[in-house]
This record gives C-alpha cells, structure tokens and sequence, in this order.
C-alpha cells in the first residue's frame, strides 16, 4: 500500500547503480520510448485492441453489494481464472487506507466483461481490547484489523481453489499494518458450486497470542485435501515469497528476507526465475526461488515508482510486464520482451483517470496495483493477458490486453456493426467501459446491432478508439444514431500516434453537431434524436484541413485546431477531454465530489458502421 519508502529498498535502489557484472544478467528496457507524465495517457501509442472494463463503483450515497457496500476505499485486487470462471478479490474499507475496519471482497466472471456483485470473502475482524504493538504506545479499543494482501488465490496441484488475505494491526492512521506485528494470514477454500468453506488462519504473526484468534489454524480441519492443499502452498518458496513484508521478518517460510513488495514472477525458457517487486526492483533465481542471485535491483531503463509492476510469460511464447511508467501512478502500461529479459517497447493499457469522487487517507489518482494471473493459478482459454487494478483506490477494473502485443493495425477499418454478436469480438478496438458509461454491441433504435456508448456518469465517459494506418491523407466515414438531441455529447477526434488530437466533432446537447474551430466551437447543423446519420470526414495532414459531409452534403471546412504530422487513430468519447490531475496536483485528496453516487439521466449514441481509408486528393 501506499506508504514512504523503507530505508532497505532506498539502498537497494542506490547499490543498483555500482551493480556491476550481475547486473548485466537481468531485465532491462532498452526501448527509447518514455512516457509524458503531463498527459494521462502519457502519450504513448496504445497496445492493439485492449479492453478496460469497470467491474466496481464504489457509491457510499446508495451502498448495496454490487458497489461494496458503499465502502470507498477499494484496492490490491487479485486474479485467477479457474473452473472455467474469472475470480477477483480486494480489500476494501470505508473511507481512506489503513483505517478500519476492512474486508476483502470477491467478484466473479465466465467472460471478463460481466461481473457479480462482490461478496464477503474475509469479514471484519475484531482486534482484541488492550492488545499492543512493540514500538507504538497505542493500545486497542474498539478496533478491527487492517485487512491487507499481498497474495490471493492458489490452485493446488488437486485443483482446489484457494483464498487468502492476511489481517493486519494499525493502531492509527499512520501505523503500518504491514510491519510484521499483526494478527496473520488467513485462508479459505472456494468450492466448485461458488460457496466457501470456514477460514482458518494459515499464519501467525509471532507476536500475537494464538488463543485470542477468532479462527482455528488449519491444521484443525477435518478436512485432509484442505490441509493438504495448505501445506502445498507453503512449501512453494515462489508463493511464500508473496508473504514478505506482512510476514514475521525472520520467518523461515521467506526465502528472501528483504522489505520488498509485491511480487510477482516468471520462468525464463533456460528455468530461470525473474522476481519482480515494486519500484521495478528485480531479481534473479536458480533453483526456483529457494535463493536468490543478488539483492534485488532497479531493472535498468525501467521507470517505476512506489507502484506494483507485472511481469509474466504470455501465450506466444513472449513475456511482457505492466506497470505505470513513471513517478506517479498513470498511465498503465505493458511493454514486451522476446526473451523475458530485455524490454523494447512501451505501449498504452489504460490511459484514464477518472475523478476520484471520494477522499480518503492515502489514495492516489490513477489506475494501479496491477496484477495478473499467476503461474498455476490457471489460463483464460482465450490466450490473452487479463490483468485487474483499481482506478484511484477507489473503483475496480479489468483490462483485456490481446495476444500478441502489439501497436500495429494491418489495415484500414471497414466494420459494419451489425455483423458483430459481442463487444469481445472487436479486436481491433480499444475500449474504456465504466458501469455508468458502458460500451457494448447493442440493438441501435432500427432494431439492428450497433456500437453502443451509454453514459449516465456526471463524473465518466464511454470511449471507444481505432488505431488505423499512419496517413497523410485519409477519410473516415460513419453512421450515427443519437438516442436525444437534448443531453449527453459525443465527440469523435482525429489523433495522431501520441493521442493528440486535429479535428474534434462533437453532437452537443444542445442538439447542435458542431466542430472545434480553435478557442470556440462551430456549429455545423442541427440533428435530431433517433435519426441515423452518414457522415464523412477528409483530412488532408499536410493543408491542415479537412471537410464534412453529412448524408452527402457538405457541412464544413475547417483548418486542424491543432497540428499533427499524421492521423493515426479515431476515438469516440461521451464527454469532454480531462486534464486533472495533473505532476502538480497535491497528493492527497481529502474532499468529495459533488453528487457522486447519482447518476445523470441518460444518454445513448449508436454506430452503426465506421469505415477509412487512404484520401487521393
């Protein structure tokens, strides 16, 4: 979680830099792109056909348990995908990090796109009355424990499923839970019909007295595959590494026994494994984590800070790592490795930041805490890379990232979204899905399908986007139904390869169809709800200008409100573009947004086909 630096990990960060011959047998990016911390998207090129779908939004105004009952603080989630089914847990508490209490969630999925509601996994827990931490002069009372994760779920090798989350003790605001002075890890299993079986605690902390446990230890289960599936896990020095930091430090369970955070890994093709922690840190391993060859260091041409980083092995035989890409946490990103150990790419996963509409201690802007599946915690059937991560410490998402990696299209587009059953089948689109603002394939108003963006989120947006071939020259044409002509806006932008954008049309709610003309918009001609629409748009780079035509008439011609080299990507979005926050924004945020669980009346924007291709002017 978000806490300042420990001393171990700073001097980690400075030997890495006299790191002399180790240092040359380790990850490293040697890619020359970088990403602008003063655009959300960083102004990096996104990964081909990345899906982000919210599956959580928190409401304190209107708490149910599809939002997490109303708790607001939500973050650390975690991903498996067994019995042909997606699990997802996180912890949760009411307000701001670190003060209880605190629960872990779990939400479901067959498909990645379609969530349950979460659901209790691991409840509050109730910290007994007098208990003490050595070094702090606090004593609880009334207190529940800080729920924390650093590992969620393991297969074992008789395929059951299990749970875990460890029960951490702050004694305020500002304690660490995490410092090796808590309660301990608990466990529980996830049975096949979706009910779970009693917890148990897996791990104690030393310090703490036993006969006050709320659980039993697992070893008092009667049931033998359960223990049996415990005591697996802990004999993996892989998984065990996970358990650092929460873990007594000197427990003989972790094999490197440094303050490093969340881990994750992959084997190389020679059986090697690369560790990977926060700050990019990196290690390597010989014999399957049981020791490690150096201390860890800072990967080289890697930018990362206080925020996890993934790395895993993917389904072409590649590897790939996901992380924010600089000192805050936005973008998300995933760059990609042949080998598993030099990284030549930087490509966008999700370059929003949604407003944080609830303050609270220690949450930071942006999406992060990324996690993906573990090796042995099983294998979406699509091949893909599925990763999860909360937006703002507050809201939980999933991003589908397509296999193989890349930022490269092999045409122009031509689509006729009628012909599309369902929002997976759009490989070619990259796609921001809230709850409130949802993109889907839809029935359209003529009662045949279409792209659908729907917003009803007075602090979100849909947006759909397709990278197409760099052109100097290029028109586009799509047909549109608004639902109204009385609410809601949709803007479509023509961008180059770093998002920013030359052309912006926007059907307003006003009910006028207008385009950006430098500091003001202009409008181009009414419309009306329900009436499909055939526009076309060409775009001469080199002129600076471009024309519009609806059903065939020509409604404008306008000079690029902003130069560009070339068009290399058209986005459709619901509502106006979003600079907050920005590198000066203060940390921490300690007020609410306005009305920020209601949502807006609705509006709906239906395309039916989209089409481009080279101009000859």
């Amino acid at each position: 979680m978000l806490k300042r630096v420990y001393k171990t990990a700073v001097l980690a960060l400075l030997g890495a830099w006299s790191f002399t011959a180790e240092a040359q047998d380790t990850i490293k990016y040697t890619g020359k792109t970088l990403s602008n911390v003063d655009y959300h998207h960083g102004q990096l090129s996104p990964a081909i056909g990345v899906h982000n779908i919210q599956v959580m939004r928190a409401n304190r105004e209107n708490p149910t348990p599809a939002n997490g009952f109303g708790w607001t603080y939500n973050h650390a989630p975690m991903l498996a995908y067994w019995n042909n089914t997606f699990y997802m847990n996180y912890l949760s508490d009411p307000v701001g990090e670190h003060i209880p209490p605190s629960q872990t969630l779990l939400q479901t999925s067959k498909d990645g796109y379609s969530w349950t509601g979460p659901e209790i996994i691991f409840p509050p827990y109730k910290v007994p009355d007098g208990t003490r931490k050595e070094g702090h002069p606090g004593v609880a009372k009334d207190l529940y424990a800080i729920v924390h994760q650093r590992m969620g779920f393991y297969v074992s090798k008789d395929n059951r499923l299990l749970a875990l989350a460890y029960y951490g003790i702050a004694l305020d605001a500002k304690d660490d839970p995490n410092d090796g002075k808590g309660i301990g890890r608990v466990v529980r299993e996830i049975k096949k019909d979706g009910t779970f079986g009693p917890i148990y605690f897996i791990r104690y902390n030393s310090s703490w007295d036993k006969k006050k446990s709320e659980f039993p230890f697992y070893t008092k289960s009667k049931d033998k595959g359960f223990v049996k599936a415990c005591k697996e896990l802990m004999a993996d020095p892989l998984m065990m590494q996970q358990w650092a930091e929460e873990a007594d430090r000197n427990d003989p369970l972790i094999p490197l026994k440094k303050e490093y955070k969340a881990f994750s890994y992959y084997h190389l093709k020679d059986g090697r494994v690369v560790g990977l922690w926060k700050h990019a840190l990196t290690s390597m391993s010989k014999d399957g984590g049981k020791t490690w060859q150096y201390d860890a260091l800072r990967a080289p041409g890697f930018v990362n800070s206080n925020a996890k980083i993934w790395g895993q092995k993917t389904s072409d035989g590649r590897y790939a790592t996901v992380y924010n890409p600089s000192e805050f946490r936005w973008p998300l990103a995933v760059s990609t490795s042949d080998d598993g150990l030099e990284y030549k790419d930087l490509l966008l996963v999700n370059g929003e930041i949604s407003p944080m509409r609830y303050g609270g201690n220690y949450k930071s802007y942006g999406p992060q805490y990324v996690r993906g599946i573990l090796p042995g915690n099983g294998t979406p059937p699509d091949g893909n890379m599925w990763v999860t991560y909360s937006m703002n410490k507050e809201d939980m998402w999933v991003s589908k990232i397509p296999v193989p990696v890349t930022s490269k299209v092999n045409g122009h587009a031509d689509v006729n979204f009628a012909n599309i059953s369902e929002l997976k089948d759009l490989a070619d689109w990259n796609i921001y899905s809230p709850l409130w603002a949802p993109v889907n394939i839809e029935k359209a108003t003529d009662g045949t399908n279409a792209l659908a963006l729907r917003d009803k989120d007075r602090y979100d947006y849909a947006k759909a986007e397709r990278v197409i071939p760099s052109s100097k020259q290029v028109t586009a044409e799509f047909s549109v139904i608004p639902a109204q002509n009385d609410k809601g806006q949709l803007h479509i932008e023509f961008q180059d390869a770093k998002g920013n954008p030359a052309i912006r049309l926007i059907l307003d709610a006003d009910g006028n169809f207008k385009n950006k003309a430098g500091y003001r918009l202009s409008n181009m001609m009414k419309y009306e709800a329900g009436k499909q629409y055939n526009v076309r748009v060409e775009a001469d780079v080199a002129a600076r200008t471009y024309h519009v035509f609806v059903d065939g008439k020509k409604v404008s011609t306008r000079i690029f409100f902003a130069p560009v080299a070339s068009i290399d990507r058209v986005m459709f979005r619901t509502g106006e573009v979003r600079r907050f926050p920005d590198a000066d924004t203060p940390t921490d945020q300690d007020y609410d947004l306005e009305n920020p669980g209601e949502p807006e009346a609705e509006a709906a924007f239906f395309i039916k086909s989209f089409k481009t291709e080279n101009l000859n002017l």
